[in-house]
């Protein structure tokens, strides 16, 4: 029997193999053409008849794209990443011959109406979806789109897939001690196991993110801070895994998909169905946080060349503004690591949230996982309804992506017979492991990267939206980050700490000094850290709205340009950080046009975050209305109208800048 089919609520992942990929999609494609067929042939079509199943059509396929997607990402073998490339293009094909085909185009169209609520959104968004999408373009159109998005779905994939072999291909063995001098022993340890798993002495870095920043915050060896610094920004650029070429090939479709949809680019294509409306919108909303930061940004760089007495080199920002850092609040943060055992910091996080959300996690074995350090979970009602199950998976291995993230792996919700099918998320990213007998021990740091992807994860499984295309994260983009970054302030707060952030051997909570040092620490070189991810969101939206190949030339330099006005130290001439830019390239849409939604997020977390500062913390009374009138919500309403709903006003940049010390 092929696992890929017939999915329910417990994939079988430890069954998957490369095999199993083509042969599944094959026939689920074709069962998703018929349910396509079927609807198209409605003579007399109404909304369950035509939008109802348009819902559920195609759901098999979308399950075992997500099941083999997931495993590519986590677990993957060079058998399983040619399948499911192979199947790509077929399934992106397919996707987009939906919204070009004339004959259910015509049944959408004249279905009279819907049921109030979450269906006439539904509907209404569908008609507009058909026509943003081209079903009103003349067939040469349409075929181009439908060429543009097959090869978007290719490209995009390879431009993904260079980017984490170029991750995982390099490696620095270290074999005297004496050249490890101000790295922690936590890091220490680290690489000593990175090396002995390859069977060598030594210490062996790499550039997965806990080794990396690691060398880079801390280590006294200039050298090999350099080296590796210029190995990280030339990622994806080497032979064979080469994306300069791809990224502007990626752009032009992308700008070309937009001009036959009739927009000026392809911001303004993407953000028309977002809270910020247009490209224009959003480019201005950086820019004034840009110029609220920017004399603070200058202060911020002069007293750190002023600390350090020399000029800055890119592979020297993190390393001297830690020892800034350390001279002026007394913080290190590798001192916070004890008091952050990953057991712990998830028991915490779930009894918070728990509570003020009203479920409870619950773990869950004899589960199927792809890796043994996979962990599985459920989250259950007061009632007893499980809204949900979900793995977590957090430590790095070479057959997985870099970075953290959350994945809707099976959409739950409401059943027309009353019933509820549990969610199924996923949750993970690549943390230092145990070392040495020693539990995973993270940086605060880690701790709000955990709670950021949980918030994502409880937007989904605490979904009750009925239309399944409307419900959990399937939000517009500049409003799906809100959920996720308004988790981290927990990580901030004193009486959430003391839930959960204990001694790993003692037991103690974190002493008062302490946690005083990393309060008055958290806004060091707050205008630096904002101008980097402003510097993201303008580069992106001017690579997707201003750049022309012919006037502006390479693409990588007219990137490198940009980031260059906001960068604390003059960028290399090899940089090419935007070759390694998943965010923006490693998906059709992804990011793309749309990075802007950190910061947008952002001014919604900190401002929704002051009414539980007002009224509590752990006032339940708050945390449920935030999941009756945001989280269980998804898109069955105006994202702006939730908002206003859980808040009474619109949303005030001010409380942003006061939780960064820019006010």
């Amino acid at each position: 029997m092929n696992p890929l089919l017939n999915i329910g609520q417990e994939p079988a992942f430890d069954q998957v193999r490369g095999t199993h990929v083509k042969p599944a999609i094959s026939e689920l494609l074709a069962e998703a053409r018929q349910e396509i067929a079927q609807i198209s042939a409605v003579t007399e079509p109404t909304y369950e008849s035509v939008l109802s199943a348009f819902d559920r059509a195609g759901e098999s396929l979308g399950r075992a794209m997500s099941v083999a997607g997931h495993l590519e990402m986590v677990a993957t073998t060079p058998e399983l990443r040619e399948a499911y490339n192979d199947v790509q293009p077929q399934v992106a094909e397919f996707h987009s011959s939906i919204w070009l085909d004339e004959k259910l185009w015509a049944v959408v169209k004249a279905v009279p109406g819907a049921p109030a609520g979450v269906h006439t959104r539904y509907w209404r968004k569908t008609v507009d979806a058909f026509k943003r999408s081209g079903a009103d373009l003349p067939a040469d159109q349409k075929r181009r789109l439908s060429e543009i998005d097959v090869e978007l779905a290719t490209i995009t994939k390879t431009f993904s897939d260079h980017v984490l072999d170029s991750t995982s291909a390099r490696e620095w063995l270290v074999t005297d001690e004496a050249q490890l001098a101000g790295l922690p022993e936590s890091a220490r340890s680290a690489a000593r196991m990175s090396a002995q798993s390859k069977g060598k002495e030594g210490w062996r870095f790499t550039l997965q993110a806990p080794s990396y920043n690691a060398v880079l915050t801390y280590l006294d060896d200039r050298t090999l801070r350099e080296t590796m610094y210029r190995a990280s920004c030339t990622r994806a650029t080497e032979e064979g895994r080469d994306n300069r070429p791809l990224i502007p090939r990626i752009l032009a479709l992308r700008a070309e998909k937009a001009r036959l949809l009739g927009f000026a680019n392809f911001a303004d294509l993407v953000l028309q169905e977002r809270m910020a409306k247009s490209g224009a919108r959003a480019i201005e909303f950086l820019e004034n946080l840009r110029a609220k930061s920017e004399k603070r940004f200058a202060e911020e760089r002069q007293e750190l060349e002023a600390f350090a007495g020399q000029k800055l080199e890119p592979w020297d920002v993190a390393y001297w503004a830690e020892k800034l850092r350390v001279k002026l609040y007394d913080f290190d943060e590798e001192a916070l690591r004890p008091y952050f055992p990953l057991d712990r910091v998830m028991e915490g996080m779930f009894s918070i949230f728990g509570k003020l959300f009203g479920v409870e996690f619950r773990r869950v074995a004899d589960v199927s996982i792809w890796d043994p350090a996979v962990e599985c979970f459920e989250a259950v009602t007061s009632g007893g309804r499980v809204c949900g199950r979900f793995y977590t998976d957090w430590y790095p291995r070479e057959n997985k992506r870099p970075g953290a993230w959350m994945d809707a792996l099976i959409g739950g919700g409401p059943r027309p017979d009353g019933g509820f099918d549990p969610h199924l998320g996923f949750i993970g990213g690549n943390l230092t492991p145990p070392l040495d007998g020693q539990p995973a021990l993270l940086t605060h740091r880690d701790v709000e990267t955990i709670f950021h992807e949980f918030g994502h994860l409880m937007h989904q499984l605490m979904s009750t939206v009925e239309v399944r295309s409307l419900a959990g994260t399937h939000v517009p983009w500049d409003f799906v980050e809100l959920p996720s970054q308004i988790m981290e302030n927990w990580c901030w707060e004193r009486e959430a700490l003391d839930q959960f952030a204990r001694h790993y051997q003692i037991g103690e909570a974190i002493p008062q000094e302490l946690f005083d040092k990393m309060k008055r620490a958290k806004t060091f070189q707050a205008a630096m850290a904002q101008m980097r991810q402003l510097s993201f969101g303008i580069m992106d939206l001017k690579l997707h709205m201003a750049y022309d190949p012919a006037r502006d030339g390479d693409v990588v330099a007219y990137s490198r340009a940009i980031l260059n006005g906001f960068s604390v130290a003059p960028l290399p001439p090899e940089h090419a950080m935007a070759a390694a830019f998943t965010h923006l390239f490693g998906d059709a849409v992804g990011y793309g046009a749309g990075y802007y939604s950190y910061k947008w997020a952002e001014v919604l977390d900190a401002d929704a975050f002051s009414r539980f500062k007002a009224e509590g913390i752990f006032n339940e009374k708050v945390g449920h209305e935030y999941v009756a009138k945001i989280l269980s919500r998804g898109d069955s309403e105006d994202p702006a109208e939730l908002y206003r709903s859980f808040m009474g006003r619109d949303p005030d940049l001010s409380a942003l800048l006061e939780r960064q010390g820019l006010a």
